[in-house]
């Protein structure tokens, strides 16, 4: 079972608005399993910007959480964190256009949905017996947990794994600050809600992935005999 860790909001970082917060814990940790491949970005202590995408895996440790990648050895972005380890990781899913035309009122500019998770924290470069035991985890992993895989760690020749962990470094981020945007018209009436989702539903895709996340949370939403008040919401 996970534990309950803290979640530190960014003031002024993200989309700042309350209803667009996904609150329940387990689909936040969901959403990050689902969509494992997350920018990590950084800068040098001068200023100079880095970013690369990596899979990401992430566990929790006495109610913290903790992710773990790998980089190439060497490169801009692995110099960069060893000069200013200060590092976010964005984790991001289906995205999708919302027109204003699909609202009870479309006389308001049109939108975007989109989901999205940024979490901060410093980077901590592994020790060689850690980086074995990560890549033990990361290709277990993503191998679906099939020990019979000539890919996983475990399996792989000894002169390959001589030429490959040389050339890549392994590291741990503790999740210092957390914040999540989803995104998913909350702040619109239950007819307009139906109609994006509708409409999203219509054109397939990652829009049709956008309306499934949509339903989910429709009898959230708009409970029976609760009128909506439009009042609650500033955009």
């Amino acid at each position: 079972m996970l534990r309950a860790y803290r979640y530190v909001r960014l003031s002024g970082v993200m989309y700042n608005f309350s209803y667009f917060k996904e609150q329940d814990r387990q689909r936040l940790l969901h959403f990050m399993e689902e969509h494992p491949f997350a920018f990590l970005t950084g800068s040098t202590l001068s200023g100079k910007q880095v970013a690369t995408q990596i899979p990401v895996l992430f566990e929790e440790r006495d109610g913290e959480l903790y992710l773990q990648g790998h980089l190439m050895r060497n490169t801009d972005h692995h110099k960069a964190f060893k000069e200013n380890p200060q590092a976010l990781l964005v984790f991001t899913g289906p995205s999708a256009y919302v027109s204003a035309s699909w609202y009870s009122n479309p006389q308001i500019g049109s939108t975007w949905n989109y989901m999205s998770i940024h979490i901060g924290g410093t980077i901590e470069f592994m020790s060689d017996d850690g980086l074995i035991e990560f890549m033990r985890k990361f290709t277990l992993k993503f191998e679906g947990g099939n020990t019979s895989s000539k890919t996983i760690y475990d399996n792989l020749p000894d002169s390959f794994l001589h030429k490959m962990m040389p050339a890549i470094v392994g590291f741990e981020l503790k999740a210092e600050r957390f914040e999540n945007v989803f995104k998913l018209s909350q702040n619109r009436d239950e007819q307009s809600y139906r109609n994006i989702i509708d409409r999203l539903e219509e054109r397939g895709g990652e829009s049709a992935l956008i309306a499934a996340e949509m339903r989910k949370r429709q009898a959230e939403l708009f409970p029976p005999g609760v009128e909506w008040d439009g009042s609650r919401f500033d955009s």
